[in-house]
C-alpha cells in the first residue's frame, strides 16, 4: 500500500468519497482490530509522504483517521494483557502494531503544528480554530504511546517528555489549556491541562512494578482518580512531584526545589490517596468494584484492589521506605526463568550452561537483589517471573521473583528481585496419586507453616502433599494462596509430619 503514490498519482485520500470508504472500513465495528490499526497507520504513513495535500486538508484527514481508528486501538490496549504469554510471535506483532500506530498517529499531529507554524498567516489562520483539538489528540496520542512502552517496560526517550511539554506549553500560551474540550464522540469533556496531567500522573505511579494487567487496571483507575489532583505552578509545602514542561525530563519526586522557573509546575497525591482508601473499603465491604468505576471490563475484586494499594503507595506524601537497607556491589548473577527450569536445576537434571543467562548484580540487600541484564531473544523477563539465581562463586541457588523491571536500552534492563527463599530444595512430591514437581522454599517443622512453590495448576484444596527430604518424609497440607505467577503459585502448607 506504501510507496506507490507519485506525484503525479492522486492519492485515494484526496477524493472525499474515497476517502469516505476507506475511513467507514476503518472504523466498521465488526472488522478485526488489529487489521484496522495496521490499516490507519498505514494511512497515516502514506498521507505523510504525499505533499500534494493542503493544510487544511491534512489535518481533516489526520483528525477523521484517528477518530475511525480510535475504538479498535483502545480495544487492543485493553486485550493486550490477555496475550502476553501466549504466542511470543502473536504477543510480538501486536505489540509493534499497536505502538507503531501510536507512533505513527503522534508523528502526523507534531507533523501538522509543524506545518502549521511554517504556513502562511493566511492558511494558518484559516485552521487555527483546530488547534485546540490537535493539541489535545496529540497529548492523548502520547499518552497511549507511553502506555504501550511500559507493557514492555520501556525505555522511554528523553525526547517524549519534550513533545509532551512543548505541546502543553502551546496551549498555555494560546489559552487553550483549561477550556472544555472532547476529544472524540461519546467520550465527556476535559481539558489539555487533565490530559496532560494524567500522563503526568501515569508516569508518578511506577509502573516498572505492576505487570501488563494491572497496568491497564491502574491507567483506568487514573481516569477515575484524575479529578482529585491539579497542577500548579506555586511553591506550596503539599507539592509531591514537579516537571518543567520546557525539559526532556521526566516528573520527579520534590525532594528539593528545583529551579523556579516560568514552565515549572507541580502536582500531589494527597486527595487521591484518601480517595483509594474509601474506594478500597468499599470494595471490600461490598465485594465488588463500584459501578462508578470504569475498568474497561470485569475484573476480580483480588486483581484491583493490589493496584489501588500500588497507586496509594506511589502517590503518598512520602515516598514508600525500603524494608532493607542497599549495599552496592558488582558481580555476576546466573539466572534461569521458571519454576520447571528451576526444578531442574536444582534437581540436578539441567547440566551445563542449559537455560542459563548472567546478570550483573548492582545492589543486595536482606530482601533481594538489584541487576542489569542483557535481554534475550526470548524476552522472557516480566514482573512477576519466578526466577532461579545463583551468585557468582557460590553453589547455592536462591528462589527469587522479579519485582520491578525497566527497559534501559534496546537490549539492556534493570531489574529489582525480591528473594523468596536462600535454602530452596526441589522435591517430586505425591499429590493424590498424581507426581508434582514443586520446590519447598522453607524447611518443615511439625506443626508450623512453609512455603511451596508448585505449578498453576497443582495445587488442589484439601489434597496433601506427601515428599521425602534427605532421609524424612513430609506430609504437607495446603492452606492460603500467597502469589501466582504465570506458571506457578506460592501457597503455604501446615506440615502434619516431617520424620
Amino acid at each position: 500500500m506504501l510507496g506507490f503514490f507519485s506525484n503525479k498519482t492522486v492519492h485515494p485520500l484526496a477524493d472525499s468519497r474515497e476517502a469516505k470508504r476507506i475511513l467507514a472500513e476503518i472504523a466498521n465495528p465488526g472488522r478485526g482490530s488489529l487489521s484496522a490499526v495496521e490499516d490507519a497507520g498505514a494511512w497515516l504513513e502514506s498521507l505523510a509522504a504525499d505533499e500534494s495535500f493542503k493544510l487544511p486538508q491534512r489535518i481533516d484527514l489526520v483528525l477523521r483517521i484517528d477518530e475511525a481508528a480510535v475504538t479498535h486501538a483502545r480495544r487492543l490496549g485493553r486485550d493486550y494483557p490477555a496475550s502476553v504469554g501466549l504466542s511470543r510471535v502473536q504477543e510480538s506483532k501486536q505489540w509493534q502494531c499497536c505502538h507503531g500506530y501510536w507512533e505513527q498517529l503522534v508523528a502526523a499531529y507534531l507533523d501538522c503544528i509543524a506545518r502549521h507554524q511554517a504556513a502562511e498567516k493566511k492558511d494558518a489562520d484559516a485552521v487555527r480554530s483546530q488547534l485546540p483539538m490537535i493539541h489535545g489528540r496529540l497529548i492523548n496520542a502520547l499518552a497511549a504511546q507511553l502506555k504501550w512502552k511500559q507493557f514492555r517496560y520501556g525505555p522511554v526517550d528523553p525526547g517524549f517528555w519534550q513533545s509532551l511539554g512543548t505541546v502543553y506549553l502551546a496551549a498555555v500560551e494560546a489559552k487553550t489549556a483549561q477550556k472544555p474540550l472532547q476529544l472524540y464522540p461519546g467520550v465527556n469533556e476535559g481539558t489539555i491541562e487533565a490530559e496532560y496531567l494524567k500522563v503526568l500522573v501515569f508516569h508518578a505511579a511506577s509502573m516498572d512494578k505492576l505487570q501488563p494487567l494491572e497496568i491497564e487496571i491502574a491507567e483506568r483507575l487514573i481516569n477515575y482518580f484524575l479529578p482529585f489532583f491539579s497542577l500548579i505552578r506555586e511553591v506550596r509545602p503539599e507539592n509531591v512531584y514537579w516537571i518543567d514542561a520546557a525539559k526532556p525530563l521526566p516528573p520527579t519526586r520534590l525532594a528539593k526545589l528545583p529551579e523556579v522557573t516560568p514552565t515549572l509546575r507541580f502536582f500531589n497525591g494527597t486527595r487521591a490517596v484518601e480517595a483509594v482508601a474509601k474506594t478500597i473499603e468499599q470494595i471490600r465491604n461490598e465485594g465488588r468494584v463500584p459501578p462508578g468505576i470504569n475498568l474497561g471490563a470485569q475484573y476480580e475484586v483480588d486483581q484491583v484492589i493490589p493496584v489501588l494499594e500500588h497507586l496509594a503507595l506511589c502517590w503518598a506524601p512520602k515516598p514508600p521506605m525500603r524494608s532493607n537497607a542497599r549495599h552496592r556491589m558488582s558481580s555476576q548473577l546466573k539466572v534461569v526463568n521458571g519454576l520447571a527450569a528451576v526444578h531442574r536445576r536444582l534437581s540436578g537434571r539441567a547440566g551445563g550452561e542449559e537455560g542459563l543467562e548472567t546478570w550483573v548484580i548492582d545492589d543486595v540487600s536482606l530482601g533481594g537483589f538489584g541487576a542489569q541484564a542483557t535481554i534475550s531473544r526470548q524476552d522472557w523477563i516480566r514482573i512477576g517471573a519466578l526466577v532461579g539465581m545463583q551468585p557468582e562463586g557460590g553453589d547455592n541457588w536462591l528462589i527469587g521473583i522479579v519485582r520491578r523491571y525497566v527497559r534501559t536500552g534496546p537490549n539492556q534492563g534493570s531489574i529489582g528481585i525480591e528473594t523468596l527463599s536462600k535454602t530452596p530444595h526441589a522435591v517430586f512430591a505425591d499429590a493424590g496419586g498424581l507426581q508434582t514437581e514443586a520446590l519447598l522454599l522453607d524447611i518443615p517443622e511439625v506443626g508450623e507453616y512453609a512455603r511451596m512453590a508448585l505449578p498453576a495448576n497443582a495445587l488442589e484444596d484439601k489434597v496433601a502433599l506427601l515428599f521425602p527430604l534427605g532421609d524424612k518424609n513430609s506430609r504437607l497440607h495446603p492452606r492460603e494462596t500467597i502469589e501466582s505467577g504465570a506458571d506457578f503459585v506460592v501457597a503455604n502448607f501446615f506440615v502434619q509430619s516431617y520424620s
